[in-house]
């Protein structure tokens, strides 16, 4: 390798601007929740349970308790150690940490980056909407003259863009619709592969390019973590939303699922999905389920700072928000 070469390797991928743009933004939020008293926090990055969503892949370390090396995993997210900090009566909380997700590498993603995730006890989905525009308006305020988020129901987005209903359609008018728009992509019988495919290439590219768009009430085989509901049509939803600006997903909102019967079923057809398709099974969450007992009814949501950034500084490349990517560091 050449001195010149060297040179280019040691060096952040991002102006130095941005680096202080970043720490102007967390000075920004951390004045947001003092002054409505949400608690900042910290929890472990390393957990002995991991995510079973099939769609995540932990990153594993080993570490010894006392004399037995043992599996743990970096968080994918906060969640489950901040639900068992509101379950023991914290209160309103934030967290402004880093997370890890293995192989996700792209134009937008890092396998490791910064998450700023909080919970309201007693808020409304719609009351977080609220709020989450009110944060906007403080960190967006140099780059729009005010953020006037529109909702949208992940139905409607679907039908506008593809005239089919992905609550209702079936396996063979999914596929039909994937090669009416060209996605010739074979996924077997995967009914949710087909919408999430559609969804990825077809709606959410053209989300929030007017205004910032809140999508919400997804399908519920994507509840996750949240509470599934009825629509206003009598249809099964999930009671979660996402937020949207120029065709960027930058936040993940979910009304809590709080009942660990079903949370733990949730976990185990994870489980076997993850079997039947040959991944990792993952230790499921016990002290979790466990606090659900005593964790209040809240809205929760989790918004990523690493593409907040490309926003307020009109990257393209998640790289040029960051010091130093995966392959850098």
């Amino acid at each position: 390798m050449s001195d010149l070469q060297q040179t280019r390797h040691y060096q952040p991928t991002c102006e130095i601007d941005i680096l202080k743009t970043r720490a102007r933004l967390y000075a920004q939020i951390r004045q947001f929740f003092a002054v409505r008293d949400v608690l900042e926090v910290e929890t472990p990055i390393l957990s002995q349970a991991g995510a079973t969503d099939v769609q995540l892949a932990s990153v594993s370390a080993q570490r010894h308790m006392g004399s037995e090396a043992q599996t743990h995993y970096l968080q994918t997210s906060p969640e489950f150690a901040m639900k068992r900090l509101l379950a023991s009566g914290s209160g309103a909380i934030y967290q402004l940490c880093k997370v890890f997700r293995d192989g996700e590498h792209g134009r937008k993603h890092n396998s490791e980056f910064t998450l700023l995730e909080w919970y309201r006890p007693g808020l409304s989905l719609k009351g977080l909407m609220h709020e989450v525009t009110e944060l906007l308006n403080v960190v967006l305020a140099e780059r729009f003259d005010e953020v006037r988020p529109v909702v949208i129901s992940y139905k409607h987005a679907f039908m506008d863009r593809l005239e089919i209903n992905p609550l209702q359609a079936t396996l063979g008018q999914l596929k039909d619709t994937a090669r009416r728009v060209g996605l010739n992509i074979e996924l077997g019988d995967d009914r949710l592969a087909y919408i999430d495919l559609l969804f990825s290439h077809m709606v959410e590219p053209s989300l929030g390019f007017d205004t910032p768009v809140f999508l919400t009430d997804f399908p519920p085989e994507m509840a996750s973590l949240a509470k599934v509901r009825m629509d206003e049509e009598g249809e099964l939803v999930a009671a979660r939303f996402e937020l949207y600006i120029e065709g960027l997903e930058l936040a993940n909102a979910y009304d809590e699922l709080i009942d660990a019967e079903v949370l733990r079923s949730r976990f185990m057809k994870d489980n076997a999905e993850r079997q039947k398709l040959g991944l990792q099974i993952m230790p499921v969450d016990e002290y979790l389920l466990a606090a659900l007992a005593q964790m209040p009814e809240c809205s929760g949501i989790a918004l990523g700072i690493d593409r907040l950034l490309m926003i307020i500084t009109r990257q393209m490349q998640l790289e040029k928000v960051i010091s130093f990517p995966a392959h850098l560091s």
